[in-house]
C-alpha cells in the first residue's frame, strides 16, 4: 500500500503521523514551514487533550507549561470561578507543535517542506513539486486548500485576534492557575498563562464588533476594558505595544460530514468547534488518531467511513459549544450564564464535559482495528 501523505504538521497531522508510524507505516508529513511557528489558536490543553496526547506517548511535562485547575468567567462588573473537572495546561502552540513534530519524525514519519496550492484526485500540487499519494490526510488547520475550501457564508463572520503579553508579577497574581473567559457584546476573550509566565489573550468576535471599533483591534480592546475592570487589569497599561495577530472568517460550527474517496479531513478541516470550549486541540488530536486507525483498518477506501464516523462523534460537542457561544455574545446571555454558574456550578462542569469528544469512543477504534498491520 502506498505511503500516506499528510498535509499539515500541526497537532492533527502529527497525531495521524505518530499513530501510523508506530503501526509500521512511514507517512510523508508535509508542511509549508521548516521552523515551527506559534499559531493563533490552541494555547490551552484541556484535561481531555492531555489524556489523548498521553495515549499517543507524547509527554508535555518538561515544557514548562502553566498548570490550570479552574475556570473564571467574567461579565460586565461581575465574575464567578469554578474548578475544572481535571488538571489542564496552558502551553503555547510553538512548544506543543515542536514536541509533536519531534515525536512524529522519531517514530518514523518522513518530514518534507512545500506549500500546497491545490489538490486534484490523489495529487497535492506544491510550489516545489507535485506530491502523489493514494491517501491524502488534509490537516491544514484554518488555512483552506484550493478546491477543498470550507463554506464561509455568514453575514457576520467570526474573527480571531491574539496578543501575547510579557511575564509580570501583577498578571501572574491575577490569573494564576485559571483559564479565564471575559464575555463582551459580540464576542469573548480567553486568557491563560503559558510557559515563562507570558499571558496568551485570544479573542473570538463577530466582524461587526470589530467594525464598531473602526476596524482597529486596539480600539476594540480598549472599549472592552472600559466595560470590564478585570479585563483592563489583565491588559495592563502597556498592552498597546504588543503585536496583535488576526485570522478572518472562522467557520465556527462547521463539520465535514462527507469527503472524497481517499481524502481524510482532520482537525479544523473536519470540525471547527467554537474556541470558548477550549477543545480545539482535542478535536485535532482525536481526528488525527481516528483517521489513522481507519486507514490502518481499511486503507484509502476507509476515508468516507472515517469522515462520517468522526462527524457523528463531533456533532454534539460542536453543537453544545455553538449554543454556549451564542449565549456568551449577548449582554443578557452573558449575565444569565454568570448567574447560572454562580447558583449551579455543576452545570458549568457538565457543559464542559459535553463540549468534548468522549475518549472512550476514540479508544474503541483501536479495539475494532483488524488490518494486517498492528493497531
Amino acid at each position: 500500500m502506498a505511503r500516506p501523505l499528510i498535509l499539515g504538521a500541526g497537532p492533527a497531522g502529527c497525531a495521524a503521523a505518530v499513530e501510523l508510524a508506530r503501526s509500521g507505516v512511514s507517512p510523508t508529513l508535509l508542511d509549508r514551514c521548516a521552523t515551527v511557528g506559534d499559531p493563533l489558536c490552541g494555547g490551552f490543553m484541556s484535561w481531555r487533550t492531555l489524556s489523548q496526547l498521553e495515549a499517543l506517548g507524547i509527554d508535555l511535562s518538561d515544557l514548562g507549561g502553566q498548570p490550570v485547575d479552574r475556570l473564571r468567567l467574567f461579565g460586565r462588573g461581575t465574575w464567578v470561578e469554578t474548578p475544572l473537572p481535571r488538571p489542564s495546561l496552558g502551553l503555547s502552540r510553538h512548544a506543543l507543535d515542536t514536541r509533536m513534530r519531534e515525536t512524529a519524525t522519531t517514530a518514523g514519519a518522513q518530514f518534507a517542506i512545500d506549500t500546497i496550492r491545490g489538490i486534484s484526485a490523489s495529487t497535492a500540487h506544491g510550489q516545489r513539486q507535485d506530491w502523489h499519494g493514494e491517501s491524502l490526510f488534509l490537516a491544514t488547520g484554518k488555512h483552506d486548500v484550493r478546491g477543498h475550501s470550507r463554506p464561509r457564508q455568514s453575514e457576520d463572520p467570526a474573527l480571531g485576534l491574539r496578543l501575547r503579553l510579557p511575564p509580570g508579577n501583577a498578571r501572574r497574581r491575577l490569573i494564576g492557575s485559571a483559564i479565564e473567559l471575559h464575555l463582551f457584546r459580540g464576542g469573548y476573550a480567553g486568557i491563560v498563562l503559558q510557559e515563562g509566565g507570558s499571558a496568551n489573550i485570544c479573542l473570538a468576535l463577530r466582524k461587526s464588533a470589530l467594525a464598531s471599533a473602526g476596524g482597529d483591534p486596539l480600539t476594540l480592546l480598549s472599549r472592552v476594558a472600559e466595560d470590564n475592570a478585570g479585563f483592563a487589569d489583565r491588559l495592563g497599561p502597556d498592552f498597546s505595544r504588543a503585536r496583535v495577530e488576526s485570522i478572518g472568517a472562522v467557520p465556527y460550527g462547521w463539520i465535514a460530514h462527507e469527503t472524497k474517496p481517499g481524502l481524510f479531513r482532520l482537525g479544523d478541516q473536519a470540525a471547527v468547534i467554537p474556541s470558548l470550549a477550549g477543545e480545539g486541540m482535542s478535536i485535532a488530536v482525536a481526528s488525527g488518531t481516528m483517521a489513522a486507525r481507519h486507514w490502518l483498518q481499511g486503507g484509502t477506501g476507509a476515508a468516507q467511513a472515517y469522515q462520517r464516523a468522526f462527524a457523528a462523534r463531533a456533532y454534539r460537542p460542536v453543537q453544545m459549544a455553538k449554543a454556549a457561544r451564542v449565549l456568551a455574545e449577548t449582554r443578557l446571555g452573558a449575565a444569565a450564564a454568570l448567574a447560572l454558574a454562580r447558583l449551579l456550578p455543576g452545570l458549568v462542569i457538565d457543559l464542559a464535559e459535553r463540549c468534548r469528544i468522549g475518549r472512550d469512543s476514540i479508544q474503541s477504534d483501536r479495539a475494532t482495528c483488524t488490518h494486517a498491520r498492528p493497531c
